[in-house]
């Protein structure tokens, strides 16, 4: 699927989107004077792989940092995670690194990944996504974005992102645990 497609697919279907074109972004330090004039929650994503071979996406905040040596319990891995490859991500959701986003999934069969949503995202009203494209961002409702996956197979599951220790010590307070994180 191209970003018109996509794009008019969600519009076919009656989800309210605005996309703002901007220059390419390849990551999130690059692209927050774009953020700062587009309001909503804006996403990290981490194409991942465990240790049997099980592809994961996982959409963050974009300034939430993740502990990724304590994520795969938490998203259902097994063992350490790594990131997929661009050869993988290519073949799987048919975007290149840089472009990666949850809009993607329309390409990829449910069965060949699994999609987390950070909670922190879940919990906002409107989520900002490239359209299979690092040169736009969609913003959407949160709940569509879910819904629009869901027609294309797509289970949306929603997690409490571990974060590293010295940064839960920092935003939690000290005396804190790992207690609150689910596993």
């Amino acid at each position: 699927m191209t970003p018109q497609q996509l794009l008019a697919a969600l519009d076919k279907r009656g989800y309210a989107t605005t996309t703002t074109g901007h220059e390419a972004v390849f990551t999130v330090a690059e692209s927050q004077h774009v953020k700062a004039r587009i309001p909503g929650g804006h996403t990290k994503n981490l194409f991942l792989k465990d240790k049997k071979g099980r592809i994961f996406l996982v959409t963050a905040e974009s300034e939430s940092p993740v502990d990724l040596k304590r994520l795969h319990p938490v998203i259902g891995g097994s063992g350490r995670l790594s990131f997929g490859s661009a050869e993988l991500l290519g073949a799987l959701l048919g975007v290149e690194p840089g472009s990666v986003t949850p809009l993607a999934l329309v390409n990829a069969p449910p069965e060949k990944i699994s999609f987390v949503l950070d909670r922190r995202l879940a919990d906002q009203e409107i989520i900002n996504a490239h359209p299979l494209i690092n040169t736009m961002t969609t913003s959407m409702r949160v709940a569509d974005l879910i819904s629009f996956l869901a027609e294309h197979g797509h289970e949306t599951r929603i997690r409490d992102l571990p974060v590293p220790p010295e940064e839960k010590s920092a935003d939690s307070g000290a005396g804190q645990n790992d207690a609150a994180i689910p596993s």
